[in-house]
């Protein structure tokens, strides 16, 4: 006689598990997802596809170009032959030139860089601003110089047309450039006085006398800082030797 172990039943009428029944899940997800899940992973393929064609083909390319096209336009400017940097010689190109054909590259923002020096050098304040806004970096002690030029460009044109919101602005960029870098202990100070100089000349005896105080805390050392005292007292604010009298 057969007898079958009682557990044979049992293992016979198992139900559905629950791996199958997840199976079934990824199945049928799959089935209705499949097709846009194509679609999306093509798209990042042809976008990166297309990153790579044009960083090979069409930036590195250009940017070789456009260092071909600065590279005497930057030595004119480092030498002071403002138009020869500005315009080209008649051989090589002038870094306005650069900055028409390759403006979107490297040497193309630093040439927005020069030519606003330039601009700024030559009395044209407001072709300096435009070129200066036009620049970017990532670099702290650029920011402060192009922050600076920019004070230097509205300074100018304050004092020129007795415009109080054109010092304003001129202020504002100086301490702006101050706080860039404030390691630098050379510039930062110069920076802060000149701000301080021009509210000052604006009658605003508060804000150019928190200008002069931060030179007086934070650089004490630097030439403004040994000089200091005697803007602060003729403001109305005397130093430490002064009040112990």
């Amino acid at each position: 006689m057969n007898i079958k172990h009682p557990m044979a039943e049992v293992r016979q009428t198992k139900p559905v598990t629950h791996e199958h029944h997840a199976v079934d899940k990824a199945q049928e997800f799959w089935t209705k997802y499949r097709k846009p899940f194509s679609i999306g992973l093509l798209a990042i393929i042809a976008v990166v596809a297309a990153y790579l064609a044009y960083n090979s083909f069409i930036k590195e390319p250009n940017d070789r170009k456009a260092e071909e096209a600065i590279f005497r336009a930057e030595e004119y400017f480092r030498m002071d032959s403002l138009d020869k940097a500005l315009n080209g010689d008649g051989v090589t190109q002038g870094l306005l030139r650069v900055i028409s054909k390759y403006g979107s590259t490297d040497a193309g923002n630093r040439a927005q860089l020069m030519v606003g020096s330039i601009y700024l050098k030559k009395g044209d304040f407001k072709n300096a601003i435009k070129h200066l806004d036009e620049f970017s970096t990532s670099v702290d002690q650029l920011k402060a110089r192009k922050l600076s030029l920019l004070g230097d460009a509205h300074s100018e044109l304050g004092f020129g047309s007795n415009s109080n919101s054109e010092k304003e602005k001129a202020a504002d960029y100086y301490k702006q450039a101050a706080d860039q870098f404030p390691k630098d202990d050379i510039n930062s100070p110069e920076y802060l006085f000149r701000a301080g100089y021009l509210y000052e000349s604006m009658g605003k005896n508060k804000e150019a006398i928190d200008a002069y105080k931060r030179i007086k805390a934070n650089y004490p050392s630097s030439q403004h800082g040994f000089e200091i005292d005697k803007y602060l007292a003729r403001l109305g604010v005397l130093s430490d030797e002064e009040n112990a009298k």
